[in-house]
């Protein structure tokens, strides 16, 4: 099974999706929404790049390695974004750039250089 080989990156992918998917629902719930405006913009935009990384690894890609590397760039996007929110006390900040730092630490080690 060649996806085996992605495992690891795989599970911080979904992990990280499941993350910035929850920290933009509750993102929508703060009281100065339109101050999380490009947090949640992140959160959406590295869900979605995560939940792709996944997909294509799963297939065991020749192109997993390239998607990685977008892949570790957006996680690490959106984690210094949510820092930010997370030193106001926004724990289900905090949550997502800690998923997200993983991702990247992991998607990095399968990126091709740049």
């Amino acid at each position: 099974m060649a996806h085996q080989q992605f495992k690891e990156c795989i599970d911080a992918c979904v992990a990280c999706a499941i993350a910035c998917s929850h920290c933009a629902t509750e993102c929508l719930k703060e009281e100065h929404v339109g101050h999380m405006a490009k947090c949640i913009q992140l959160d959406l935009e590295c869900a979605a790049i995560c939940r792709g990384a996944a997909e294509v690894m799963s297939l065991g890609s020749s192109f997993s390695a390239h998607l990685c590397r977008v892949c570790a760039d957006a996680c690490n996007a959106c984690a210094e974004e949510c820092e930010k929110h997370a030193e106001m006390g926004m724990d289900h900040c905090r949550q997502c750039a800690e998923a997200c730092r993983k991702c990247a630490q992991v998607c990095e080690e399968m990126a091709t250089p740049v």
